[in-house]
């Protein structure tokens, strides 16, 4: 019985031993990983956190100090402008008018007997029976005493206002979002007015302040749509991009820009101080073809690679590119689609300069290229109708800054993508790419069409080879042209 089973036990040594000498090593030494090129919508997203507030947000102070003896509001209560919400005790405030009032007295009694003496000396400086000197003291004395009862005046109008101070008025009409004192606390208005409430004005419109990261700021533009999320609900809310700030927030050397996003709040599902998960929809393409990204970042095998077709292809970019005379070729097989591309710019570009024109008659505008192309902001979004009326002729909103300079559907750059052809070899496709959404980018060529299978990954069967059949996705760039990291020298011309 034992000798069956070691006899068994060798035989399966032998037979795992013949499998790995001879079968398994006799088979392909690349196995190809293939995807179809597909068709459908690419977005693009700028995402962010920020913090739900109130459009209107006033911190009710105190300008005088003293002890909190009434409380006439409390959290979520819901005010008026010009209601009473909190006293403070005015005792000493009292006592301080009565004694800006008997300082007004002393002040009227003092004048009233300079003014008497005053009138008598002048009676007697007139019939030549007093001295000038006497004449002048006696002048000197009614004009003292009535500055002296200015100022009596002036001590007991700020002691009645002082008084008023006690009294705390709603500013706005809301709701009462925060308390910061209860009755019996002492305030001290020294160098700054302590905080006793803090109002909403409307919670029904709410606004987010977005953290938008300096390298996404550029794709941030007026009015875009953003959806975001709030741990506390399921669905989304939607809303739109209403200012973006000019003020960089700076946390830990990393350099942020506030964005401001309008929401309705009718349901009253958000409240204050809620953080939102935010997505801003900065792109957008309906239709396109598209690829996985990995298939613009595979370096395959030099083997697997024909390198026939290579050259040729290789030779026939760099004759376009001499008779262009362009240092940026498209990198590109097919003259169709690049003619196609082109054309699709010189529109883009006659529609947005007719645009600028009519801008330009209404007061100028500035222009900014993008990808070769040139286009012309939109026109200013109008400030709100309240502030229309400044007296003092101060535009509330930057013009200059109503808009991106950066489109992200009006991008395009250079990629590579791999086929096999007829020969059983790699085959490679210079294309143009557009929008990126993480997983697929849109492509623009005539060579392959929707549904053709194209290279995405490349495994090596062979251990010792196991990591050379495939460079590394993170050393290699989406947007490649002919040659450099993903084979073969720079295109001639000079830089990419």
């Amino acid at each position: 019985m034992k000798r069956k089973i070691i006899y068994a036990a060798v035989a399966v040594v032998l037979l795992v031993a013949v499998y790995f000498l001879f079968i398994r090593n006799s088979g392909e030494e690349f196995t190809l990983r293939t995807e179809k090129v597909s068709e459908g919508d690419i977005t693009v997203f700028v995402t962010a956190t920020g913090e739900i507030n109130a459009v209107t947000i006033v911190d009710v102070g105190s300008q005088i100090s003293g002890t909190i003896s009434k409380l006439y509001a409390d959290y979520n209560s819901i005010v008026k402008e010009g209601q009473i919400i909190a006293q403070i005790d005015p005792t000493n405030l009292q006592q301080a008018m009565k004694d800006a009032e008997a300082s007004l007295e002393r002040g009227q009694a003092q004048y009233n007997e300079s003014q008497r003496s005053y009138e008598r000396v002048k009676g007697l400086y007139d019939k030549k029976l007093e001295s000038q000197a006497t004449y002048d003291v006696a002048l000197t004395n009614v004009e003292v005493a009535k500055a002296t009862l200015k100022q009596s005046q002036a001590q007991l109008q700020r002691a009645k206002i002082n008084l008023a101070y006690a009294t705390i008025y709603a500013p706005i009409n809301g709701v009462v979002i925060d308390r910061k004192v209860n009755v019996g606390q002492t305030v001290a208005a020294s160098l700054s007015a302590p905080t006793l409430f803090t109002i909403a004005n409307d919670l029904s419109k709410m606004q987010v302040q977005a953290t938008v990261d300096e390298s996404d700021i550029g794709k941030i533009s007026m009015g875009q749509e953003a959806t975001f999320t709030v741990d506390a609900f399921t669905d989304s809310f939607v809303g739109k991009v209403s200012q973006i700030r000019l003020s960089p927030l700076i946390v830990s050397n990393v350099v942020n820009y506030t964005v401001v996003i309008d929401v309705a709040n009718d349901n009253l599902k958000l409240m204050p101080g809620m953080t939102a998960n935010i997505k801003i929809m900065v792109g957008k393409k309906n239709n396109v073809m598209k690829v996985p990204n990995i298939a613009l970042r595979l370096q395959p095998d030099q083997s697997l690679i024909d390198t026939v077709k290579l050259r040729e292809t290789r030779e026939a970019l760099t004759k376009q590119q001499g008779q262009s005379g362009s240092r940026e070729p498209i990198a590109q097989q097919q003259s169709q689609a690049t003619q196609q591309v082109a054309q699709q710019g010189s529109d883009r570009q006659q529609a947005t300069q007719q645009q600028g024109d009519r801008q330009q008659g209404q007061g100028g505008n500035q222009q900014f290229r993008t990808s070769g192309t040139q286009q012309t902001k939109p026109e200013p979004i109008p400030p709100p109708s309240n502030r229309d009326n400044n007296k003092f002729g101060i535009t509330q909103i930057y013009p200059q800054y109503q808009k991106s300079s950066v489109l992200p559907t009006e991008e395009f750059n250079r990629g590579r993508i791999w086929i096999k052809n007829s020969t059983g070899k790699l085959e490679p496709v210079f294309v143009r790419t557009g929008l990126n959404d993480g997983q697929f980018t849109e492509i623009i060529t005539d060579a392959i069409k929707t549904g053709d299978e194209i290279i995405v990954g490349v495994i090596s069967n062979n251990p010792e080879k196991v990591g050379s059949a495939q460079g590394n996705p993170l050393l290699g760039g989406q947007q490649q042209g002919p040659g450099g990291r993903m084979g073969g020298p720079p295109p001639p011309g000079g830089r990419r």
